[in-house]
């Protein structure tokens, strides 16, 4: 470890990421919070933080579970085509009522959505106005997002969700700035958290959430997850892995981990990023 990088371990004292009172988790597509951070969210919601969820992406191109579900079926049943839109709209409807349906089962009532087309198929610029006003509005001490840095992600609306947090988070503070991205206040966001990363350097004990995690996902989220599937078996046995693998690291029985970095480290500090 180089001096630099000594110093600023000892000297930038990170705070806990629950001393914090207002979190926004910005997911790209529903279901994503709950995977990445869904035992953090339940956990805050129950030391009565102030929680918002925002879900940029509304699913319509993630239909490769959704015909094993009777709603959907039952949904296209009513309409006069069974086209590409025609799809894309039903299953984006069953996915907003998962989502809030999971979230409530976390404990967070204040759940947002940008309704984009997921797939890569919208104006990030559409995003950053998106998610810049639900900042000023909420106005959260630490925003979490997906690691736009993570080498073996290949999901452009992963990637290009992570990036636009980072640049609001960065930018939330500064007036002018947000009048450009169509907000009306500033922020004074703290830091930003991203989850689904391989670098965590902060942790949250979630001992006794993860079984309440795994129902947000596999109880509320059967357009993606159907029961008994193999996509289901394979996430839950992850997330199983990866909570303990991060209650190891932190000691803990279990936990979920981020790479937080604080409001100076997003600013000409590199060190932090390694």
């Amino acid at each position: 470890m180089g001096l630099t990088r000594l110093a600023l371990r000892f000297a930038l004292k990170k705070p806990k990421i629950d001393s914090f009172s207002r979190f926004l988790f910005i997911g790209p597509h529903p279901d994503d919070i709950e995977i990445g951070a869904g035992a953090t969210a339940a956990k805050l919601a129950s030391m009565g933080k102030k929680i918002c969820f925002l879900i940029c992406m509304d699913g319509r191109f993630g239909d490769a579970c959704a015909d094993r579900l009777p709603e959907y079926r039952e949904l296209l049943a009513k309409k006069e085509s069974s086209g590409p839109e025609e799809r894309g709209n039903a299953l984006a409807e069953i996915r907003r009522k998962e989502s809030l349906k999971s979230a409530e089962m976390l404990g967070v009532s204040d759940v947002r959505f940008l309704n984009l087309r997921d797939g890569g198929q919208y104006d990030q610029a559409e995003m950053l106005r998106g998610i810049a006003k639900t900042v000023s509005d909420f106005r959260p001490d630490i925003i979490f997002a997906p690691d736009p840095l993570s080498r073996s992600e290949s999901h452009k609306d992963h990637l290009e969700t992570g990036a636009c947090a980072r640049e609001i988070a960065c930018f939330a503070p500064y007036p002018g700035i947000m009048a450009g991205y169509g907000a009306e206040n500033p922020a004074d966001v703290q830091a930003i958290a991203y989850y689904m990363t391989a670098r965590p350097n902060a942790f949250v004990k979630t001992s006794g959430l993860l079984p309440l995690q795994l129902r947000s996902v596999f109880a509320c989220h059967l357009s993606q997850y159907p029961e008994g599937s193999q996509e289901a078996k394979d996430i839950a046995l992850y997330l199983t892995l990866r909570a303990h693998d991060f209650g190891l690291r932190s000691f803990h029985r279990t936990a979920e981990g981020f790479r937080m970095l604080t409001k100076t480290e997003m600013h000409c500090l590199p060190e932090a990023g390694e």
